[in-house]
């Protein structure tokens, strides 16, 4: 699979808003699958890929792809691979594609996070090495 990070649409060929099944059939069954009940008394459901460098997460009455949770070295973003780039680097390569709008924490695990709320897309450093791409719709 070609793991091309597009942003608010989804990964390569996973786009969001597929339903279950319409991913399994793209990806094959996945190593690790999770039903988790929320708060809004529905169930997330969590397929794991790639022994977990692949998360994607499905919400709703008739679950659909809502976010996926990406650590895989080869991804790429705008053409560049992605986890190559250190923060200044991918900040730039957002800003160059115009997303401007931008927030950083310290998360409590010791993470930093990067975040770009116009492209609903987060980038969690260690060491300024980024370790996971988190994204949605």
């Amino acid at each position: 699979m070609e793991y091309t990070i597009n942003i608010k649409e989804g990964l390569g060929d996973v786009r969001f808003g597929m339903p279950v099944e319409e991913v399994v059939a793209l990806l094959g069954n996945a190593d690790e699958v999770e039903c988790v009940d929320n708060a809004a008394d529905e169930t997330t459901t969590i397929l794991h890929y790639e022994e977990g460098a692949l998360t994607l997460f499905f919400e709703g009455e008739n679950p659909t792809l809502e976010c996926i949770d990406l650590s895989i070295e080869d991804a790429t973003l705008f053409g560049e691979n992605v986890f190559d780039l250190s923060e200044k680097e991918i900040v730039q390569l957002m800003v160059k594609n115009n997303y401007f709008e931008q927030d950083a924490d310290e998360e409590a695990w010791g993470e930093r996070r990067i975040s770009f709320g116009e492209g609903n897309i987060d980038f969690f450093f260690e060491d300024d090495e980024l370790l996971a791409v988190v994204f949605g719709h």
